[in-house]
């Protein structure tokens, strides 16, 4: 079994706290000043923003507790997947709020009110500044973590939806356009599904414990038969833990009763091959030789 592991980035959940605490003044702000209005658009930025508050705890909780090395008898790897779990939360809860949102601006279009457009214009620039400042805080670590780019996408969409809410509010000071209101809140609804739906299906497969989408199973299979001393390779799995860590487990047959000392020997050519042509750090191999098991390369329960 291999114990090889590569270098990862440290996350920070530092500037994830800030996004918080500026979410959670700009959600307050923009509830009150969106029903003093009657703007359905504002109230769904706000409402987009109480979601991105829920959403950005659970990530800074999901963050603290991936960082804690609790691996025991009863959990084996420790926190590891609290943020693939957090992303997963984060982009379906995104999605839901979105189509209860594109409902509720279809039922305006056939009942236009009148909009209390000042109200709408500084409070939507509240919400530029302050979502603006959260993108920043957070772009650096979204490049490289998956539940950090949940939170990241959540901030920037809530950002261009304030951008839209606040043209929205000056188009319908000067020009009295009210129905812009229900068509901006359907533009942002379709696009936070948009932006959700990636995160939302990485992370379900990661869950499900699907192989990676970068990597051909196969082609494991062909480099690793070129090794002489190899029979068969079969009962393979090749799984994610998280979105750093890919895992890979096999039966390998050999031609040959070989020694214990051997099969380490093999068992290193086999890791340093997962490692630099598939980016796989963790393997756990089964040495066989002329047992009566299935020998399929998937195993079909």
């Amino acid at each position: 079994m291999a114990h090889d592991h590569h270098h990862h980035r440290t996350v920070s959940g530092k500037n994830l706290l800030i996004t918080i605490l500026l979410n959670i003044g700009i959600t307050v702000a923009q509830l009150i000043g969106g029903f003093i209005s009657g703007s359905l658009a504002l109230l769904s930025d706000a409402v987009h923003n109480l979601s991105d508050v829920i959403s950005l705890i659970i990530s800074y909780v999901a963050n603290r507790l991936s960082h804690r090395k609790k691996q025991n008898l009863s959990q084996t790897f420790g926190y590891k997947r609290a943020e693939i779990i957090a992303a997963f939360f984060n982009a379906a809860t995104l999605i839901i709020i979105a189509v209860f949102l594109g409902i509720e601006a279809i039922k305006r279009f056939n009942n236009p009110v009148e909009i209390g457009s000042n109200v709408v214009i500084w409070l939507a620039l509240i919400g530029v500044l302050g979502n603006g400042l959260g993108v920043l805080f957070l772009k650096k670590d979204a490049k490289h973590n998956l539940n950090m780019r949940s939170a990241y996408l959540h901030l920037l969409t809530d950002m261009l939806t304030s951008v839209a809410v606040l043209i929205g509010g000056l188009l319908m000071k000067f020009y009295q356009i009210y129905w812009i209101d229900a068509t901006l809140t359907l533009i942002i609804s379709i696009y936070l599904i948009y932006m959700s739906w990636r995160i939302f299906v990485e992370s379900l497969k990661i869950l499900m414990l699907f192989a990676p989408d970068h990597i051909v199973i196969k082609d494991i299979e062909t480099e690793v038969l070129k090794i002489i001393e190899i029979k068969n390779i079969h009962h393979v799995h090749v799984w994610q833990l998280n979105d750093e860590n890919i895992h890979f487990e096999a039966h390998i047959e050999f031609n040959k009763d070989v020694k214990l000392s051997e099969f380490d020997k093999i068992c290193e050519k086999i890791e340093k091959l997962l490692a630099n042509d598939f980016g796989i750090y963790h393997s756990n191999l089964q040495p066989e030789f002329e047992r009566d098991d299935t020998k399929d390369f998937i195993i079909q329960d």
